[in-house]
Parts: C-alpha cells; sequence; structure tokens
C-alpha cells in the first residue's frame, strides 16, 4: 500500500466506484455500442502505463487495412468540444498526444478528440467514414461500449500489487480488469525470463476469454531536432540536459544511462504546459553545460517546447515504440476481431 493512513477514504471511493459499475453491468446507465469496431486502450491506474505507444502501433497496424480513426479526451488542451487534428492544430487546441501523434504520422490515420466519448465517437466515424475506431483512455468511460478492451498495466507497478485512489493510483477495483480481452504488461525489462511472465500471470488469473501479452519500450536509433538527426551513440560526447514532463521518465533515464552519465535532470508533471518562467530556467541550466551539450526530451515533450522560439534549435527528441512479444498473435487478435464486424 502506497498510502495507507488514507485507506479509509479508498473504502468510499470503492464504494462509489463499484456502483457506477454495477449500474452500467445492470443496463441501469446506458453504454452506446457502435456497428463500427471500437478498440479500447485504457488501464486502472493513473499515470503512464504504455497506453500512448499502444494506441500508436495498433494504429499504425489497422491503418494497413481500414481507414483507422483515434479518438482521444485531448487532456490538457486549452479548449474544449470535438476536433479533428490538422496542420492549424497544436497543443493547446487537440493536447500533446493528439499532436505527437500527428506530428509523426500526418493524415496517415485520423485524429480526433473530444471530452464526450459518445458523440465524439459518432461524430469523427461519420464524418470520416471510418472502418474502425481507437479510443485512448477510456476504460472508466462506459458510456460508450467498446467491442475490444486492451488493459495496459506497468510491469514496474502492476495493477494487482495496487490499491484504490487515494491510499494507492487506482482508478477502479481490480475487478475492473475482468472487461479486458487483452492484458497487455507493458514497459517489461529487455531480459524478461518465463518464470517471471508465468509469475505475472499467475497473478493476474486471466480469465478462458482473456490472453496476457508482454512488452516493452524500443527507443529510435537517433534523436531528432527539427532539421538535425544525431545518432544514440554520439550522446556521450555532449553534456545533456533532460526535460521530461511525462508520469513516468525513468525508462528514458534507464535507457540514456547506457549512452550517457552526463545528464542534467529537469522534471516536471505530466502534460506539463511550460510557462515563461519555465522555458527561463531551462535555458539557464542549459547555459551551465560544457561546450558540446543539448537538451534532449520526449516525442510528447517536445510538441510543446518546440513552440518557445529560443529552444526549437537546442532541442532533440527521442522517439519510441512499442515492441510486442508473440506480436503475431496480439496481432491476429486484433484482426480477428475486426473482421467479425
Amino acid at each position: 500500500m502506497k498510502r495507507w493512513y488514507l485507506y479509509p477514504f479508498s473504502l468510499g471511493y470503492h464504494m462509489v466506484t463499484g456502483i457506477r459499475n454495477n449500474m452500467y453491468d445492470l443496463g441501469m446507465f446506458k453504454s452506446t455500442k457502435f456497428k463500427t469496431p471500437i478498440i479500447n486502450v485504457g488501464n486502472l491506474s493513473v499515470g503512464g502505463s504504455g497506453k500512448s505507444p499502444m494506441v500508436m502501433y495498433l494504429a499504425t497496424f489497422l491503418s494497413k487495412y481500414y481507414r483507422t480513426g483515434v479518438l482521444s479526451r485531448g487532456y490538457g488542451r486549452l479548449t474544449k468540444g470535438y476536433d479533428v487534428t490538422n496542420y492549424d492544430s497544436n497543443y493547446k487546441t487537440v493536447g500533446d498526444e493528439a499532436m505527437q501523434l500527428f506530428e509523426r504520422f500526418k493524415n496517415r490515420f485520423v485524429i480526433a478528440v473530444s471530452e464526450e466519448r459518445v458523440p465524439g465517437a459518432k461524430k469523427v466515424i461519420d464524418d470520416m467514414d471510418l472502418d474502425v475506431l481507437i479510443l485512448d483512455d477510456a476504460m472508466q468511460h462506459r458510456a460508450i461500449k467498446a467491442g475490444f478492451n486492451i488493459l495496459m498495466t506497468d510491469f514496474n507497478d502492476p495493477y494487482f500489487k495496487d490499491h484504490l485512489l487515494p491510499a494507492g493510483d487506482l482508478r477502479e477495483s481490480r475487478a475492473g480488469a475482468n472487461r479486458a480481452d487483452i492484458i497487455m504488461v507493458s514497459k517489461c525489462p529487455d531480459e524478461l525470463t518465463e518464470e517471471t511472465k508465468q509469475y505475472y500471470i499467475s497473478r493476474i488469473k486471466p480469465s478462458y476469454k482473456q490472453k496476457v501479452f508482454f512488452s516493452s519500450i524500443g527507443y529510435d536509433e537517433n534523436v531528432y531536432a527539427r532539421d538535425k538527426v544525431l545518432p544514440d551513440n554520439n550522446l556521450n560526447y555532449y553534456d545533456i540536459l533532460l526535460i521530461t514532463g511525462i508520469a513516468n521518465p525513468k525508462p528514458l533515464q534507464d535507457h540514456l544511462a547506457k549512452f550517457s552519465q552526463k545528464v542534467t535532470h529537469l522534471k516536471f508533471r505530466d502534460h506539463h504546459n511550460f510557462s515563461d518562467d519555465d522555458i527561463k530556467k531551462i535555458f539557464a541550466e542549459y547555459k551551465k553545460l560544457g561546450e558540446y551539450k543539448l537538451i534532449l526530451t520526449t516525442e510528447k515533450d517536445y510538441v510543446r517546447l518546440k513552440t518557445f522560439d529560443y529552444l526549437r534549435d537546442l532541442v532533440y527528441y527521442w522517439p519510441i515504440n512499442v515492441i510486442i512479444d508473440r506480436k503475431e498473435e496480439f496481432n491476429q487478435m486484433i484482426l480477428d476481431y475486426t473482421n467479425k464486424k
């Protein structure tokens, strides 16, 4: 238990979320189902569990076969309502995650945002004539009934060891995992033994209808700036100022440590909207570094940092992808679902 002294409040939270889920299970609260295949990527906990790389993987994979769309809430944006990401969008209008997807893939698939999932899903499916829709972070948004659910859980902080808010980080009870078709243990170490896999499966206790998969983070062999590319094995020549505004920067720190020990880390909260004061602090830290130096950040943070003119040419980002164990089996499950529709 992470914050045991708050456990009494978790009992109240359990009662409220349990009643809400029971209302949906019994049909007392409406859950809208669509003819178009909808795949939800969600989790039970707050914070990062690898949802964004999984959404990216699914969208690129499915766009080979179908007209595909992604719908997210657009967390952290300064606007409300429905919007489709385009060349005039920025992180303030659609959120950093939607903007990150668009920056990398442009118009390969549709990227829309709406805090109201049901009307947002209806609009993007109809207006964009979609064959399949991916919902980002909608495990607890039960007003829309996804046909296929992928539950993400962090290898280093799995839901079966966690507790409900505020004592722990779970947004609903562990029983919520029963709604998942696939449970993906994310951010696994490179060397993952079969014994460890079996331990996680024994703790997850999947039903006969559920499959457990394991995935890890794969980093690009290069880091990128606006008009520059730097191979990762050249990072050891530089003093590096690492800037992160994500829930869990540890995997990035661990990976960077393989290439450089000359790292200063400035950590901001997840989805942080950088202010002018933040940029002045970043620039002041940058000036303290040696002659050969650079600023490194995540792809998601880059879409925010690059909007500040005097950092634009100094900041590099490190793209990531998800690497799935038993990838062909995973892909086939996704296609089996979409082909049934």
